[in-house]
């Protein structure tokens, strides 16, 4: 085994370019070994190995400087990089990451996990360079994938660097996939690209001939260069990359190691901004995933033989994300206004049923959540229900458009956030617990969040009924079993009181209302009699029923998954004038690990809650 020797870069540069395909198919073999046992970004991974291989063979990192977009697609860089040991604890807690982290590694430049952001983060490393200058000659590559290109942030950064003409190196990696198929004009472009002939083309050439043979400052130069800019019109296919300011080189194979290592030996080597375009399939070395590219980009425990999902353990209760799905097409069976809108994530989210249902009231963006609040809120404007399904992190990236384009303009564009709270093995940049804090402070916005999934139906329905902006948020798990509920009709900043008691109160939302509810039931036990509120709503909250309380109840406690830092249990305070005690997140960005480990270390399962309470209340 070539990979047994291989426990740095520096160790990769020993073997001979005859020698990499073999690694690489070592390295994929890994791979599948762990994702198949502990879950984890497999598609993309598989894609990208022989860039990754070839990247580290011609570069001198962590010197030199990689920025992973996203970065679902760097496993073969973790395996490189000193992490093939511990590659077994992928995304299992305080193991390996499933993204890039700076803390884990000098390897990783910077923690990523959301798109379009590394063709910036490559310019200011290059600005900064530069800017030091004596000593510091490291060169800085950005990979990115086409996916990436849907995402305004990536054209801000490609425009910026074309103009500053800095040395940085973009690799395009163009599969056609980002998670789901890709959408939108420049995919449609780089496709084309791929189909045409041309594999290679070095700017200047006819330039560097006419300066070797013609007095400077003649005239004929002049004329060249003019001659070979109607050419590059007529035939090069990245015309797009070099009117913004890029040497544009490619397509090529992205899995021929032996056109992969020579182009970047050269190409890393030219000054000013360059772009490879390489063609990868995602999936590549694993049928199943080949196959099935989209099921695999973020794949549970397998079977590796067949590809199949392994059973999970347990009663399968339907998931949140089940629920929404089947309620909404349920909903727009009645309502033909009601249209869905999703940033690249059809089949995360649950609208791939809607999708299917309805296709012409289906609209994918690509990986741009600011532009898919616009474009809710222009199909709200004239009497469309646009439902904006997207994860809690990302809605982070479109904050502005959630204030400025659907709130402040009063817009009935309804958000449901998926994976809000605690999502696990993905870790610190995807856990989705700042949501409500950061849209507590937006006005007109209605903000809910359901205790199970009967409950999740009954705000759907209510907040497309509502004519107003509506956030909705929901965990990564499975809707109770057992429904606590009493009644799931929905009014306007109307709670719901579960339990009466007097020795002490718990105030729940959403996910934390079932583990406060046994919390109490485990108390009961012991003579500690407690009130439940599903408070339902944070914004607006029922203050009249929580001013009732405060004048009752000694102790008030808060439950909520999500930071308390300006969170359901600061509102709670500041609308009853008093302190709550507030059970929660803290004001940090939490690790990876499964999500059920996280809720027990964070204190937010029945018995922590529980034995919090007992301690406070005696």
């Amino acid at each position: 085994m070539i990979l047994d020797q291989i426990n740095s870069p520096q160790d990769l540069k020993k073997l001979s370019l005859e020698k990499l395909p073999q690694l690489a198919a070592e390295i994929r073999e890994r791979m599948i070994e762990v994702v198949s046992s502990s879950g984890g970004h497999l598609a993309s991974s598989l894609g990208a190995v022989e860039l990754i291989v070839a990247l580290h063979y011609c570069l001198n990192c962590p010197e030199d400087k990689i920025i992973f977009d996203v970065g679902h697609q760097a496993y073969a860089h973790k395996i490189l990089t000193g992490r093939n040991k511990d590659f077994s604890s992928l995304r299992q807690y305080q193991g390996v990451s499933g993204f890039p982290s700076y803390a884990e590694s000098a390897y990783d430049t910077f923690t990523t996990g959301h798109s379009s952001t590394a063709v910036s983060l490559a310019l200011g490393l290059a600005c900064a360079r530069d800017s030091l200058g004596a000593g510091q000659h490291f060169k800085v590559v950005a990979v990115i994938g086409d996916g990436s290109l849907s995402g305004g942030l990536c054209f801000e950064g490609l425009n910026n660097t074309g103009h500053l003409k800095k040395d940085i190196l973009v690799i395009l990696n163009t599969n056609e996939l980002s998670i789901a198929p890709n959408v939108g004009a420049l995919s449609t472009y780089l496709n084309k690209l791929i189909s045409l002939p041309i594999y290679n083309r070095f700017k200047g050439s006819l330039e560097g001939f006419a300066k070797s043979r013609l007095p400077k400052g003649s005239r004929l130069i002049k004329i060249a260069n003019k001659f070979e800019e109607g050419l590059k019109g007529l035939f090069v296919p990245g015309m797009f990359f070099e009117e913004l300011g890029f040497r544009y080189f490619g397509p090529i194979d992205g899995h021929d190691l032996n056109v992969l290592v020579p182009t970047l030996k050269n190409i890393l080597y030219i000054k000013g901004p360059r772009l490879l375009h390489v063609v990868t399939k995602k999936g590549k070395g694993y049928l199943p995933a080949e196959s099935d590219p989209v099921r695999f980009h973020g794949a549970g425990r397998f079977d590796i033989k067949s590809g199949q999902a392994l059973p999970k353990e347990g009663i399968q209760s339907p998931t949140y994300t089940e629920v929404f799905s089947r309620k909404l097409v349920d909903l727009a069976r009645e309502d033909k206004k009601i249209v869905a809108v999703t940033a690249a994530m059809p089949e995360g989210t649950g609208l791939d049923k809607f999708r299917d249902a309805y296709p012409e009231r289906f609209f994918d963006v690509g990986i741009a959540e600011q532009h898919a609040v616009c474009f809710a809120a222009g199909l709200a404007k004239i009497g469309l229900k646009p439902v904006v399904a997207v994860y809690s992190t990302f809605l982070q990236r479109a904050y502005d458009q959630i204030m400025e384009e659907a709130a402040l303009q009063g817009l009935p564009v309804i958000f449901c956030l998926d994976r809000a709270g605690i999502v696990g093995e993905d870790g610190v940049t995807h856990q989705g617990i700042f949501d409500l804090a950061f849209l507590r402070s937006i006005p007109n916005l209605v903000i809910m969040a359901p205790k199970d999934g009967e409950e999740l139906e009954a705000m759907l329905e209510f907040a497309i009924g509502l004519d107003k902006p509506v956030a909705i948020r929901y965990p990564k798990d499975k809707s109770p079993s057992h429904q606590v509920t009493k009644s799931p009709k929905i009014e306007l900043g109307k709670a719901e009181v579960l339990n009466e008691g007097k020795d002490f109160a718990i105030a729940a939302i959403g996910s934390m209302v079932r583990p406060a509810q046994e919390a109490i039931e485990l108390l009961a036990k012991e003579g500690l009699r407690g009130a439940l509120i599903n408070a339902r709503f944070v914004k607006p909250l029922d203050k009249d029923l929580f001013l009732g309380l405060a004048e009752k109840t000694k102790v008030i406690f808060t439950a909520e998954e999500g930071i308390v830092e300006g969170g359901f249990g600061s509102a709670l305070s500041e609308a009853i004038g008093r302190p709550t005690i507030k059970l929660g997140l803290p004001d940090e960005f939490i690790a990876h690990g499964k999500r059920e480990a996280l809720l027990e270390k964070y204190g937010l399962t029945a018995a922590a809650i529980a034995h919090k309470i007992k301690l406070l209340t005696r």
